[in-house]
């Protein structure tokens, strides 16, 4: 937004002429970063202006700039909205008399006519910011629907569906199948939702996945089965989950990891928009202890560097007490990632704040040693670092002058995944200040495989969990240690990744009855009667086969460049998973829910003040 003060207005306002440039509501208004071997764009070199319209954010607030664009539209002769190729900004109409010549002229001007003009850039005032934005949006989701942005990404997922449905079933023979909404709760896994019955006590599930059904269709010899699956998860929504989700799902016979990720590649290659550019296979694969090690997490974004970097060994005769106590505990280790130009972009209070989320979040302690000797930032420990290990620890991470390192200390995975999060922090640091590392229009798929096949409970240590589901078959190299060592079993489970998001996961599933019952009861400690049905089914001759499933909502979200996944779907729900069109989930009344047996027990004020404690209300967005 402009101050009424506008300091310079081209005189000559024209009308335009020829044909006007469509407009991308929304999409176009987000800044463009390009990565390290492209150049950003100078889009106002050469010409009047200083800056387009959709480029303007906090960081400009006080900045003298100027405008070009066509005037969208007016509203109450005090302010009008300008646009260019790039986005829109508010112009604030002067309402002063000093400034009547330049009102008169804002006024008069038909809209679509051209303007240039010159302004302080500020905020909106108190109270008329735009909050509950997303949350009108949903609310009138048929009047936002008619957005040129919700067009275009709704025709685009509906395009690529019909060349995934052409691929799998015209190309490839596989059977589209529809499978059961109403089921029954599977242990594990992710909370489900409860649907009533009328027989007292008992109760339906919502199905997080076809999963079992997909399973018992290959036992019952379908071959190949695909869907356009509808999922449900009874969990508190993110920008990238929703409460229900549609999944491209996937099942084959016969068939080894290696099918079903060349089978993944070429559907989406086949189904890929033309103008997003090519989709090169086959994708690159690392393990989950190299994706852990390297960056910090199983679904690494690998359109940039600043890898982790094991420097234990630089460290092994150090004098710093805190990085010899962790060298002295078992699996402890030192490790660092360099921040290229760290020492330029970051600023104090970006250390303060890493080192205060190291220490409440993980109890650790992180160590910003800056390399540049005329900036003097570094403390005592970092000076002591330096002057110990400065060589070896520059050598390592092949750092620069005006780079910085940020090294930390304690057990692998724990140090690794603290280090992971501060990666990708300090790249969004680096990025809002100018720097370029992840180009937006780069499509970095990455298959991460060889993940553990269970993972230690968090509330009960020395009971074991599946690491994604009960179903998953163990690595062929790892099934003598199911009875000695199940906890180091590898499993054959796959997730795709694409820039840092993972899109889909699947494994090669067990389909011997007795290794699936040993799991389900010896190792889990799960009620195998819930699984009678699978069970039966796997004793009765259950071909080798496997699958995947691709969360279509993420998948379009990254191709289209969206800020979350409900900007992708036709009807989504808020972050707090209710439809503010409809006002769902809503009350029933006690002689309706008579025929399911059950009744509503309402909560005392005192739980309903002890849930907000704990689960503050956050806006319905």
């Amino acid at each position: 937004m402009f101050s009424s003060w506008l300091t310079r207005l081209n005189r000559g306002v024209a009308t335009p002429t020829g044909k006007i440039a469509q407009l991308i509501w929304g999409s176009l208004s987000r800044s463009l970063m390009l990565s390290s071997q492209r150049r950003v764009p100078e889009l106002s070199s050469f010409v009047a202006r200083t800056n387009t319209c959709g480029e303007l954010r906090s960081s400009h607030l006080g900045q003298e700039v100027t405008l070009c664009g066509w005037i969208q539209y007016r509203r109450q002769n005090t302010f009008l909205v300008l646009r260019d190729f790039q986005g829109l900004v508010q112009v604030v109409i002067p309402q002063d008399e000093s400034a009547a010549s330049v009102k008169k002229i804002l006024c008069d001007a038909p809209v679509e006519s051209v303007l240039q003009v010159s302004g302080t850039v500020i905020s909106r005032p108190p109270g008329q910011e735009n909050p509950k934005t997303e949350a009108l949006r949903l609310q009138y989701r048929y009047l936002d629907l008619r957005s040129s942005q919700m067009q275009y990404n709704l025709r685009l997922r509906s395009r690529m569906v019909m060349k995934m449905r052409d691929f799998l079933c015209n190309l490839h023979g596989f059977v589209d199948t529809e499978t059961p909404t109403l089921f029954k709760r599977t242990p594990g896994g992710a909370k489900e939702f409860v649907i009533p019955s009328r027989e007292p006590g008992k109760f339906y599930s919502l199905p997080q996945s076809p999963q079992q059904f997909k399973q018992l269709l290959m036992v019952g010899g379908l071959d190949r089965y695909f869907q356009v699956a509808r999922c449900y998860r009874d969990e508190g929504s993110r920008p990238d989950r929703q409460p229900e989700f549609t999944q491209i799902d996937i099942e084959m016979s016969f068939v080894d990891q290696t099918g079903i990720r060349s089978l993944t590649e070429g559907l989406l290659q086949y189904s890929w928009p033309e103008d997003k550019g090519p989709v090169g296979v086959p994708f690159p694969s690392m393990t989950f202890a190299e994706a852990l090690a390297s960056y910090g997490t199983d679904k690494p974004d690998t359109r940039f560097g600043m890898k982790i970097v094991d420097v234990s060994d630089v460290f092994r005769n150090t004098g710093v007490r805190f990085l010899q106590d962790a060298l002295s505990q078992p699996q402890g280790a030192v490790k660092a990632i360099r921040v290229p130009e760290g020492a330029k972009y970051l600023k104090r209070k970006d250390i303060e704040s890493i080192r205060k989320f190291a220490a409440d979040h993980f109890d650790q302690e992180v160590l910003p040693v800056v390399l540049k000797a005329s900036q003097n930032w570094n403390t005592p420990v970092a000076k002591f670092v330096m002057e110990e290990q400065g060589r070896g620890l520059v050598g390592r991470l092949e750092a620069g002058e005006e780079d910085m390192v940020l090294l930390t200390a304690g057990e692998h995975r724990r140090t690794c995944s603290l280090l992971g999060k501060l990666r990708l922090e300090c790249a969004d640091l680096l990025e809002a200040r100018g720097a370029v590392l992840r180009d937006p229009a780069l499509f970095s798929f990455l298959w991460v495989v060889d993940f553990p096949l269970f993972l230690p409970k968090e509330e009960h240590p020395g009971e074991l969990e599946s690491t994604h589901h009960p179903f998953t078959a163990p690595h062929p190299s790892d099934v003598h240690l199911l009875h000695t060592e199940p906890q180091k079993v590898r499993s054959q489970h796959y997730d795709l990744v694409l820039n840092g998001n993972e899109i889909g996961g699947g494994s090669i599933r067990i389909h011997d009855a007795q290794l699936q019952h040993y799991i389900l009861e010896t190792l889990l400690k799960e009620d195998v009667t819930l699984l009678s049905h699978l069970l039966q089914a796997l004793d009765s001759g259950a071909p080798p086969h496997g699958g995947i499933a691709l969360g279509l909502d993420r998948l379009m979200c990254i191709i289209t460049g969206a800020p979350s996944i409900r900007d992708v779907i036709a009807f989504p729900k808020s972050f707090r998973g209710h439809d503010l069109m409809s006002n769902a989930p809503d009350v029933i009344s006690p002689e309706d829910l008579k025929p399911y047996h059950i009744q509503v027990s309402w909560p005392t004020d005192s739980e309903v003040e002890q849930s907000s404690l704990s689960h503050p209300q956050r806006p319905e967005s």
